[in-house]
């Protein structure tokens, strides 16, 4: 028994409790459970719960934007002397702290480069906005046109194929029970 007196003496105590820090901390983190994100061409703020996808966000400012103005490509987190933070579609929004903010990137800061260069056009779907694919501007190529007609050519083949089997059809039943 005494031994067991020792060994609980020796335990470390849990660190100390402080309420008003714990409150204070629990409060915080209760009163700020949203992001807020700048449109850049709009100047609008828009406020999100934590948690929410990059490409949801970029959905809803765009559809809230007037006609004309630039659309939002992507969502960014910036700070004075930092590299921006980029936000890809399926990225979940983030605050970094004190001094980050969160702002779009519309197709001006992109000034004097083509989709075709560097940006790739983005269509909207239920899920948000998804990049498409690039495609060449060369226009209707020969080899397409070949791949048509020989679609066209098979599917003729195939049609043929099919009728002479019908037509032949009540012959193939007659010889199977003539034969059996």
């Amino acid at each position: 028994m005494a031994d067991e007196e020792s060994s609980k003496a020796n335990l470390p105590l849990p660190p100390p409790v402080i309420p008003s820090l714990s409150l204070s901390l629990s409060f915080f983190f209760f009163w700020k459970n949203f992001l807020e994100v700048t449109c850049r061409s709009s100047g609008k703020k828009t406020r999100y719960a934590a948690g929410t996808k990059s490409s949801f966000a970029v959905n809803l400012i765009n559809r809230k934007l007037d006609l004309g103005s630039p659309l939002a490509l992507h969502i960014e987190a910036v700070k004075e002397g930092e590299e921006p933070v980029n936000f890809g579609p399926d990225a979940v929004l983030v605050d970094y702290g004190t001094g980050w903010k969160l702002q779009t990137v519309t197709e001006v800061d992109y000034a004097g480069v083509t989709k075709g260069e560097g940006i790739p056009a983005q269509i909207e779907s239920s899920g948000g906005t998804h990049p498409t694919k690039r495609v060449s501007k060369s226009g209707i190529s020969s080899l397409y046109i070949a791949k048509i007609l020989l679609a066209f050519i098979l599917m003729f083949m195939l049609g043929a194929i099919l009728t002479i089997a019908l037509e032949n059809l009540p012959r193939l039943i007659l010889f199977i029970n003539s034969s059996m």
